[in-house]
C-alpha cells in the first residue's frame, strides 16, 4: 500500500507577460530578480489556499524550494509617479522593475498530503493569483501536478516549458539553469526570502542558502533553426500613404 505521507514534489508552471520577484526592494526602488523568490510563491500558495496574513506558515516555508529557469525574461523598469493622498502636489518618483515574457518551472518538495492540499488550492484558489505584483496575472496552467519524485528528479526530468518562438533562437544544445536549496552546483550566497510572517504591522523573513546548478538539464533542442531578420517585402508605405493624399 503506497504511504501518502511520502516525500513527493508539486511542480509549478510560473509563466505571464510580466512577472517581479523581488527580494531585496527598499523605498522608491523596486527591483526584481531573475528568477521567483520563495517568499513569493508561499505568498502565492497561502493566498490560494486562502489563509489570512497573521496565519503560520511553517508547513510551506518547510518545504524544499527550487526553479528551473526555462525562459528567461527581459528587464523591464517602469516609471512612475505616485501623488499623495491628501496632498495633491505632493508626488514621489518610483522606478519598478519586471521581467517580461518569461517562463519557469518551480518545484514544492514534502509531504504529499499538504502537496494535494496545494494543488487544489492552485487549481481553484481563495484570493486571486499573480506572479510577484498585483499587475503580474499568471498566464496559462499553472500547476502541472505532483510527481513522486525528489525535487532534483522531478525539476530535471520535466519537459521544457519554454515558448516555441523562445526555443527557436537558442541551439541545439541547451542547458536549463536550476537554483534551489538543494547543495547541487555553486554555492552563489544567501537571500533573505524565507518567510516567516506576512502580518503587514510585522512581516518577518530569514535567510535561506542558494545553490545554482547551469548544467541542471542539458537538452537537444529539436526547434532550434535559423529566423530571419531582415525578410524582404515590396510593401512600401510612404507609397501607400501618397495614395490616399487628396
Amino acid at each position: 500500500m503506497e504511504n501518502s505521507n511520502s516525500s513527493a514534489t508539486l511542480l509549478l508552471r510560473l509563466a505571464g507577460p510580466l512577472q517581479s520577484w523581488g527580494s531585496s526592494s527598499k523605498f522608491n526602488t523596486r527591483n526584481a530578480d531573475r528568477y521567483p523568490s520563495k517568499s513569493a510563491v508561499i505568498g502565492m500558495i497561502a493566498a490560494a489556499m486562502g489563509r489570512c496574513r497573521e496565519e503560520p506558515l511553517d508547513d510551506l516555508s518547510n518545504l524544499k524550494f527550487g526553479v528551473r529557469i526555462d525562459q528567461e525574461g527581459e528587464l523591464l523598469i517602469d516609471y512612475h509617479t505616485v501623488h499623495h493622498p491628501t496632498k495633491s502636489k505632493l508626488a514621489f518618483i518610483t522606478h519598478r522593475h519586471y521581467l517580461s515574457d518569461a517562463v519557469f518551472l518551480v518545484g514544492l518538495e514534502g509531504d504529499k498530503n499538504l502537496l494535494e492540499e496545494i494543488d487544489q488550492a492552485i487549481k481553484h484558489p481563495f484570493f486571486p493569483l499573480y506572479l510577484g505584483r498585483r499587475s503580474c496575472p499568471p498566464s496559462g496552467q499553472i500547476s502541472l501536478g505532483i510527481c513522486d519524485a525528489p525535487l532534483e528528479e522531478s525539476l530535471k526530468t520535466k519537459s521544457w516549458l519554454a515558448s516555441n518562438w523562445y526555443k527557436a533562437q537558442k541551439p541545439q544544445n541547451i542547458c536549463l539553469e536550476i537554483i534551489s536549496e538543494l547543495p547541487l552546483g555553486n554555492n552563489i550566497g544567501f537571500s533573505k526570502d524565507m518567510p516567516v510572517s506576512f502580518d503587514q504591522n510585522h512581516r518577518i523573513y530569514n535567510f535561506r542558502q542558494l545553490y545554482s546548478d547551469l548544467d541542471g538539464v542539458a537538452l537537444q533542442n529539436k526547434d532550434s533553426r535559423y529566423v530571419r531578420k531582415d525578410v524582404p517585402t515590396n510593401h512600401d508605405p510612404i507609397q501607400e500613404l501618397k495614395r490616399t493624399q487628396v
